[in-house]
C-alpha cells in the first residue's frame, strides 16, 4: 500500500521505534524488501538514490516496478517510495514521476539557499500529497557526488528549516555514509537532543544506519529518531552471498552443471535473501515489527 511517510513516522515518533528506509538497486532488492515488510507486518520506506534511480532506467522506471510489484505482492503494510539524498532537479522529477515521499538535500548549498529551495519543494510535495523530507548539517562521506565530512547541525538552523513545513528532517550528528572509520567518535547524543527540542517533535532521521552500534542505535531512537537509513550493510550482505555462491562453482557456464546456476534467477537469489535476512535485522532493531496492524 503505497502511502506517504508522514503518517507512519508519526506514528513511529509517538510510539518510540524507527521505520527503516532501505536503498533498492533493482527489481530483486525491492521485492526482498517488500516481502520482509509484509511478512513482519512492518511499515516501511523503499529508499531510491539519483545515481539507482539512473542505472534502472529513470524515475518513472523506479516509480512503476515499486508501484507493480507493491499491487502484484498484495502489499498491505504501509510503504512509502522516497527519494533519497535528491538535489532540486531530482525532487522534482521525483515528484511528477509518481514518488510519494522526496528529501531534498539543501545541506552543501549556502543555509539561505537550502531554505529557499526547501520552501519551494514543501509547497510542491504537499499539493501532491507527498511528504517531504530535508536536510541540515551534511552527512559524512560520499553520496551521489556529495560528500560530507559529518558536520554537527546548528540546532537554531533546524528549526528554521522544519518551520518551512517539512514533515521529517535530517540532522547531521556526527553520522557518515558507508563503512565508519575505526577512530569514528560515535553519535552526538547531547546535539540530537537540542535538536529535537527545537524543533517541535518532528520526527527526526538518522542517515549512515551502517555499522552504528545497536545501543547507539536504541539511544537515537529514544531521543527522536524515526526514520534509520540502511543501505551499505545490504550491499555488503548482497555482494557476500553472491561471491560465495559463485566461489563454490554453482554460476560456471559448463555442461556438467546440471543444475544450470548461472541462470540469474539462481544466481540472484542467495543475495536476495541476504537482503531479506539483513533487513529482518534492521526491522527487529528498530523496533517496527507489527507495527503496521
Amino acid at each position: 500500500m503505497l502511502v506517504n511517510a508522514t503518517e507512519m513516522l508519526r506514528k513511529a515518533k509517538a510510539g518510540h521505534y524507527a521505520v527503516g528506509h532501505f536503498n533498492t538497486n533493482n527489481l530483486e532488492w525491492t521485492k526482498a524488501i517488500l516481502t520482509t515488510a509484509q511478512e513482519q507486518r512492518s511499515p516501511v520506506i523503499i529508499g531510491v538514490s539519483m545515481g539507482a534511480a539512473k542505472y534502472m532506467g529513470g524515475y518513472k522506471v523506479v516509480a512503476a516496478m515499486v508501484r507493480a510489484l507493491d499491487e502484484c505482492l498484495g502489499i498491505t503494510v504501509p510503504v512509502a517510495l522516497h527519494l533519497d539524498h535528491g538535489n532540486y532537479e531530482a525532487a522534482k522529477a521525483c515528484l511528477e514521476a509518481g514518488f510519494t515521499s522526496i528529501m531534498f538535500d539543501g545541506s552543501s548549498l549556502p543555509f539561505e539557499e537550502n531554505v529557499e529551495k526547501t520552501k519551494e519543494l514543501v509547497a510542491l510535495a504537499h499539493a501532491k500529497g507527498c511528504s517531504i523530507e530535508a536536510e541540515v548539517g551534511s552527512i559524512g562521506g560520499t553520496e551521489d557526488g556529495i560528500t560530507g565530512e559529518g558536520e554537527v547541525a546548528d540546532p537554531a538552523e533546524c528549526r528554521k528549516i522544519v518551520d518551512l513545513g517539512v514533515d521529517f528532517l535530517a540532522a547531521g550528528i556526527g553520522n557518515i555514509h558507508g563503512i565508519y572509520p575505526k577512530n569514528w567518535k560515535g553519535l552526538r547524543i547531547d546535539v540530537l537532543e537540542k535538536i529535537n527540542e527545537s524543533t517541535n517533535n518532528i520526527p527526526l532521521v538518522l542517515h549512515g544506519g551502517t555499522g552504528i552500534p545497536d545501543e547507539m542505535i536504541k539511544e537515537a531512537i529514544a531521543h527522536g529518531v524515526s526514520k534509520i537509513n540502511v543501505n551499505t550493510d545490504c550491499q555488503l550482505v548482497f555482494a557476500e552471498a553472491t561471491i560465495k555462491y559463485c566461489a563454490e562453482g554453482k554460476a560456471n557456464p559448463t555442461a556438467e552443471n546440471k543444475e544450470k546456476g548461472y541462470d540469474p534467477r539462481k544466481l540472484l537469489k542467495p543475495g536476495y535473501e541476504a537482503i531479506r535476512a539483513k533487513v529482518l535485522e534492521k526491522m527487529q532493531l528498530f523496533g517496527s515489527i507489527g507495527k503496521a496492524e
